[in-house]
């Protein structure tokens, strides 16, 4: 629970509790935010082996993970079809549309979700969920006006912190870890 940044520790962990589905932005948070390109104009990204091994057990739980991003690409489209996210919404600059649209089809209210962001294009679904995270190296205006802020920075492992913290919140932690402890 080191995660959490006081002082209101009580207040998040009851928002976290009521969360159904976790909200992800990709650049920034997924990945360290850096593009790469080579000279036929293919895009490279760089995905925390962590981040990927939270999400599939966070959606263990329960809780949905869904993508939305306002850039549109390949490489995130094969990644999250390996971890089984079905929600994947890419190319929404105009991120609201594509939360009404996730949370329509999950049947839950915004204070059932999370949102976590880096940058001012993730402000608007921040405001309008039940928990907004902002990674460590977020941009200034997005940390504070975030719930809570990572300590890792995003593409380092900030995204399984959040994992973590949603399971050991929600009671599913200690069941999870017990499976490796065989």
């Amino acid at each position: 629970m080191t995660a959490i940044t006081p002082p209101s520790l009580i207040s998040i962990t009851e928002k976290v509790r009521k969360l159904k589905l976790l909200i992800l932005d990709v650049d920034g948070v997924l990945t360290d935010g850096k593009l790469f390109f080579d000279n036929e104009g293919n895009e490279y990204k760089s995905f925390h082996a962590r981040d990927g091994h939270g999400i599939k057990l966070l959606r263990q739980t329960g809780v949905e993970v869904a993508i939305i991003s306002g850039r549109k690409s390949n490489s995130v489209a094969l990644r999250m079809k390996s971890l089984g996210i079905e929600h994947v919404y890419q190319g929404h600059e105009n991120k609201v549309s594509a939360l009404n649209e996730v949370l329509k089809k999950l049947n839950l209210t915004p204070d059932q979700a999370a949102h976590m962001g880096d940058d001012l294009l993730d402000l608007p679904l921040m405001t309008r969920v039940g928990l907004s995270i902002a990674v460590a190296d977020a941009n200034f205006a997005v940390i504070e006006r975030a719930d809570w802020c990572t300590k890792l920075s995003g593409g380092e492992g900030a995204v399984r912190e959040v994992c973590d913290f949603i399971m050991q919140s929600q009671g599913h932690f200690d069941e999870i870890l017990t499976t490796y402890l065989i």
